[in-house]
């Protein structure tokens, strides 16, 4: 079968844009001399693992769902990060990790001797490092902002005038969502220069997510002069670097049907087979407005076929616009959503009991491979 074969609604993931993003992330990693690992907060459909393995095994995991499914589908070493452990999981979270980041000193104290113990009674030794937060803000969207005044997300520079707790390997932060590398340049320097009397003392520095390489524009050669110089200045250190959008940026889209046309209050509107709010949460609280391939752009054009798109759930706020087109839409008209395999599968809902979209994999070929299709069950499950 062959994609624009493919029935709606479906997510479509395609195998040569996802091996470009991964050419260039290990090429990155190569050139600066560090490691970057694969969060799946951003994406976690494993069943395109047998792609990513060939270019990066080790991930990064914020669940002991995430751990198992690193460990499992790509093999490598997890990095594991959790605002709170408890002692019902912090077992669990030390069998599976290579290292383990503490949020705060409260939830190191409160674990440092089950570590100790660990990695005095196990031949595998898991690294312990702790969260810092530079408190340097440079996302606009305050929902995805780490940084923000009373944050819940790391400890602060003025905590640890004195250095760090006895045993702790390595720092973590993350700032950005969706950046770029002059927006980690400021926060590296702010992280310089409110943590660099700790460095010394430490054994890696993880920077956490948010570096968008990938996307068209990104200056890469700047990026890799960034972190090599940074290297250079703590050769000792190893560096890590978590992205999530890096990895899947642009590697698939939702292909939506147009099921109804509605016309109220002069305006139109064409119900389609998918929900912004179930299958696209991202856009209403992001906010942003999805790219239609079939559409004149992303700003309406005046004199032009013009309908903002409702989703198919009966929540009143499910619909964004407006888009135009060359020639009214009808019933049956297929409809592009791009990039649309990040922050999509992870977060998606049954709300209203609304099924889920298919999910295929168009190979290097041109044929697509179904990997997942929903059903009834699958809604009946996750309700017991």
């Amino acid at each position: 079968m062959k994609a624009n074969e493919i029935p709606t609604p479906a997510y479509v993931v395609r195998e040569e844009s996802l091996r470009r993003n991964l050419s260039l992330i290990s090429d990155v990693s190569r050139r600066a001399g560090v490691d970057i690992i694969m969060a799946f907060k951003a994406n976690a459909l494993w069943r395109t693992f047998d792609i990513i393995k060939e270019y990066c095994t080790a991930s990064t995991a914020s669940s002991l769902n995430e751990l198992r499914l690193g460990r499992e589908m790509l093999g490598g070493n997890v990095h594991s990060y959790c605002p709170a452990y408890t002692p019902e999981t912090i077992d669990e979270y030390l069998e599976g990790s290579s290292h383990i980041t503490f949020n705060s000193l409260g939830q190191w104290e409160r674990f440092s001797d089950t570590v100790r113990q660990y990695n005095a009674t196990h031949e595998r030794h898991v690294s312990p490092g702790l969260r810092v937060n530079p408190h340097c803000s440079v996302i606009d969207t305050d929902i995805y902002n780490p940084a923000l005044p009373g944050s819940r997300f790391g400890v602060g520079a003025d905590a640890l005038s004195d250095g760090l707790p006895d045993g702790i390997e390595g720092l973590h932060f993350h700032a950005l969502c969706e950046s770029s590398s002059y927006d980690l340049e400021k926060v590296l320097a702010a992280f310089e220069a409110q943590f660099g009397h700790l460095l010394p003392s430490i054994k890696w520095v993880n920077m956490g997510g948010g570096h968008l390489m990938t996307r068209e524009g990104y200056d890469v050669e700047h990026l890799v002069k960034l972190l090599s110089d940074f290297r250079a200045r703590y050769p000792w250190l190893k560096v890590i670097l978590e992205p999530g959008s890096a990895f899947t940026w642009r590697t698939g889209d939702l292909i939506t049907s147009v099921v109804d046309l509605v016309d109220n209050d002069g305006i139109s509107t064409a119900i389609v087979d998918v929900s912004f709010a179930c299958h696209m949460p991202d856009t209403l609280e992001m906010p942003y407005k999805p790219i239609i391939t079939e559409s004149l752009g992303q700003d309406a054009v005046e004199g032009k076929p013009t309908y903002r798109l409702g989703g198919n759930s009966c929540l009143s706020g499910d619909f964004m616009g407006d888009w135009s087109f060359d020639r009214p839409l009808k019933a049956g008209d297929r409809l592009t959503l791009e990039d649309m395999n990040h922050y999509t599968t992870v977060k998606t809902t049954m709300f209203n009991g609304i099924q889920h979209p298919s999910i295929w994999l168009v190979r290097a070929d041109g044929e697509a491979q179904l990997l997942r299709e929903y059903t009834y069950d699958d809604y009946k499950s996750r309700m017991s």
